[in-house]
């Protein structure tokens, strides 16, 4: 390890302001490590280096000046390529996209300008978001950090390798089935899901009751630092949660004890064992630090059926053209599940959507006595690049393989994945932790008791010796 690899974001905001080194002496660095690293991991479906350049200039002039914006001034990032990001491509990893230039930020991009954010470019992701492994069409395969015949996990792929290897310590991902979580379970990385229309999404999704935007961190104070930047009302969003943003950073502190509910499976899901024993662990340590909790072996019947009747519509819907014109240029796996969602008829689409409130119904009078759920994040510690679904769940989908994540979109309350650990093999396992709605800071302030506890996991990934 060399440079500025692994720093936190604390850590390079705090040498900014003693003056210590500049924005752009972090910027080379990142640029000079990024040129080894990138043909290892591919991490990134578009490169703005020059833009880049101009931010950390202008971000060093601030600091001289003595008028830094904030904890993420002068500091890179980078932005999934499912989000919009004004002067860049948004191709979604679809060769069925325009290379054009988008006109205008998100609101998250927007946001993150204004606190003086280094944007790099754009990460990759798997086609449109539709899975859970890390490859498309358009940027071919993202692999893993800790091990570079696994993938990265997905869709948000390119932004969890990029954290993950040191090479910037957050990056801009999304979540409508697990899109942050998977990615972060596979690689030792925070992965924060907030309450739904926390973080404002427009132009609007595809799955524009599914969508999430949230950060990728390897910490959970760099969580806090970002989702305080990107979280807030959002006039354009019509799901944009109105009112005032928690003080996220706040949350870090120490609380009260919790009434924790830990399911194993959901009572639905398989669970590789030894994934099964370290999520047990965890939840020990959980429980050794005063934290009351009880074991609930059946919580509800897999969902998945109504999550894929509105996430696959939605976007197989904003896709008919591309369905009907160039179906050959489409990864097979994604369409195959967007053309059987096109088949499906109104009556069971409006079923489906109906039943998603009943079960969030459900959802929430089981957690009513509790502060907190946690299972599992994955069944499984890793996945081969080139495969769509693990072969231990071989008879499920390219999502419904993520068995425990896709609920709590359904549900749209916060969740997150924290790392807890790795196998013998040496790959990453994350706890998945949910909260009730609107309790972000429950989440913050448990996956704060995992850094101090825990310890994180390893510092550094096995494959970055080169750094």
């Amino acid at each position: 390890m060399s440079g500025f690899a692994f720093a936190t974001i604390a850590d390079l905001s705090e040498g900014f302001r003693r003056r210590a080194f500049s924005p752009t002496e972090v910027l080379a660095d990142v640029i000079r490590r990024l040129e080894v690293i990138e043909p290892m991991l591919n991490m990134f479906a578009h490169l703005d280096l020059a833009g880049a350049h101009g931010q950390a200039t202008a971000a060093a002039a601030r600091r001289l000046q003595g008028r830094m914006l904030g904890p993420l001034d002068g500091i890179p990032t980078s932005v999934k390529d499912l989000i919009a990001v004004a002067g860049m491509p948004q191709r979604f990893g679809s060769r069925t996209t325009s290379a054009a230039p988008v006109v205008r930020d998100a609101p998250s991009v927007e946001r993150l300008r204004a606190a003086g954010a280094v944007i790099l470019g754009k990460s990759t992701t798997s086609e449109f978001g539709c899975k859970g492994v890390g490859d498309s069409p358009l940027t071919g395969i993202t692999r893993n950090p800790w091990d570079l015949s696994k993938t990265s996990g997905g869709s948000s792929a390119g932004a969890a390798a990029m954290v993950a290897c040191g090479l910037v310590p957050y990056a801009l991902g999304t979540d409508g089935g697990g899109s942050l979580r998977i990615p972060a379970a596979l690689t030792g990385l925070y992965g924060i899901k907030a309450q739904f229309g926390r973080v404002p999404v427009f132009p609007t999704s595809a799955t524009p009751t599914l969508a999430h935007v949230g950060p990728l961190t390897r910490t959970a104070a760099d969580a806090a630092a970002v989702l305080a930047v990107i979280a807030g009302f959002e006039p354009r969003d019509p799901f944009s949660v109105a009112g005032p943003t928690p003080d996220f950073q706040a949350a870090l502190t120490p609380g009260p004890r919790l009434r924790i509910a830990f399911s194993p499976t959901l009572g639905y899901g398989w669970v590789d064992p030894e994934v099964a024993a370290i999520t047990a662990r965890a939840v020990q340590v959980l429980q050794d630090a005063g934290h009351h909790v009880d074991q609930i072996d059946s919580c509800f019947d897999d969902p998945i059926d109504m999550w894929t009747a509105e996430f696959y519509a939605g976007v197989a819907i904003r896709l008919r053209a591309s369905l009907e014109e160039m179906p050959e240029i489409l990864d097979p796996a994604v369409l195959q599940v967007l053309q059987a969602a096109v088949a499906q008829d109104l009556r069971t689409y409006y079923e489906s959507v109906f039943r998603r409130y009943e079960f969030r119904e459900k959802v929430r009078q089981i957690m009513e006595p509790y502060d907190l759920l946690v299972s599992p994040v994955l069944p499984v510690a890793s996945i081969d690049v080139g495969v769509d679904v693990p072969p231990s769940v071989a008879e499920r989908s390219i999502v419904s393989w993520a068995t425990f994540t896709y609920p709590f979109n359904l549900t749209g309350q916060p969740a997150a994945s924290l790392p807890i650990g790795v196998t013998a093999t040496g790959h990453p396992v994350g706890l998945q932790v949910v909260a009730k709605a609107m309790d972000e800071a429950t989440i913050l302030c448990v996956a704060a008791e995992n850094d101090r506890y825990l310890g994180g996991i390893a510092s550094h990934p096995l494959q970055t010796a080169y750094l």
